[in-house]
């Protein structure tokens, strides 16, 4: 029986989903598809007693050796700076994100030390990782491509990939963005405008929805209840929702859910449920919408320390979920 398996692993306050399918044309017979990777601050997780684990070493322990796909939905630190990671031990096939597929080049390093609080210092790290993620991905052999809605394709058998943001039109409002904020680089301007871009940043992500024999996953990034304006409610329809931005209470609204109507919802959290993340009033409109709600870690009781919280489905369309250690 064939069957895909969707990994959330446990990174703390942070994102990063593999994506495993049988598929015969590829290396032992397996697609892998990379989704974020989490952060890369070793705070994250020291003294961890939930599971926590930087993802680079997850794929590790589970004897992961290739990644077909990659896909960064938006340069924030607690996304790609541990994306870097995998793709320093695993170079991607192709690497998807948001921005012209030679951009990086333009882009000069930024010293970190210039951050004035720990946003700044975050982002800065995040967008000098973006630079040599890109580097390494075409170093390696690996294709680089800038993804918008309405694109989509079929990687392996059985699973279509659906893009439904960020509009072209609003991949130029953030190409343009980043052109000014680099072209600031030396002047007193420049934090201003890094703050800017970074509180932004999270509606600018890539939006995807996944088909698999007959169900869907909607993974929207950071994506909160304002950025999913132009798409239309057939668009949105999953079985499998990742509620946005961590789940604080601008993660999702009741009009959004009653759009997605989803059965399952995962909630990608920290155990200390930082910023508010898993927020009860989200949980609990979740849950009056009649989805079951899924931990990536341990915000709330009676969740299990794990590594990984893993879905399973299915040919036939089943699921089964676990939470799982390696």
């Amino acid at each position: 029986m064939a069957m895909m398996k969707i990994s959330f692993i446990n990174s703390g306050y942070a994102e990063g989903i593999l994506i495993e399918c049988p598929d015969d044309t590829r290396k032992n017979n397996l697609f892998r598809m990379v989704i974020d990777g989490g952060g890369a601050r070793e705070s994250e997780f020291a003294h961890a007693t939930t599971g926590r684990i930087p993802m680079a070493e997850y794929l590790k322990k589970k004897g992961v050796d290739h990644i077909d796909l990659m896909v960064s939905t938006h340069t924030h630190e607690d996304h790609i700076c541990g994306l870097l990671r995998c793709a320093e031990l695993l170079p991607p096939g192709e690497l998807w994100q948001t921005l012209p597929e030679n951009a990086w080049r333009e882009y000069e390093e930024l010293e970190v030390s210039r951050g004035t609080n720990l946003s700044q210092t975050n982002f800065l790290a995040a967008l000098n990782a973006y630079r040599h993620l890109c580097r390494i991905t075409e170093t390696e052999g690996g294709t680089i491509r800038r993804i918008s809605a309405g694109y989509s394709c079929s990687p392996c058998k059985g699973l279509m990939i659906r893009v439904l943001a960020p509009s072209l039109e609003r991949e130029r409002e953030l190409e343009e963005m980043m052109e000014k904020l680099y072209g600031a680089t030396g002047s007193e301007a420049f934090l201003e405008r890094l703050d800017e871009v970074d509180g932004k940043l999270n509606n600018f992500s890539l939006i995807l929805s996944l088909e698999y024999c007959g169900k869907r996953i909607l993974l929207p990034g950071d994506t909160n209840r304002d950025g999913f304006g132009e798409m239309q409610s057939g668009e949105l329809q999953a079985d499998l929702y990742k509620v946005g931005h961590h789940g604080q209470m601008d993660g999702a609204s009741e009009e959004l859910l009653e759009k997605i109507r989803p059965s399952m919802v995962v909630c990608c959290a920290s155990s200390d449920r930082r910023y508010n993340s898993a927020h009860p009033d989200m949980i609990a409109m979740i849950r009056d919408a009649g989805a079951e709600v899924y931990y990536s870690d341990c915000p709330v009781e009676g969740v299990p320390p794990h590594q990984a919280l893993v879905f399973t489905l299915t040919d036939r369309g089943e699921w089964s979920v676990e939470y799982q250690s390696v």
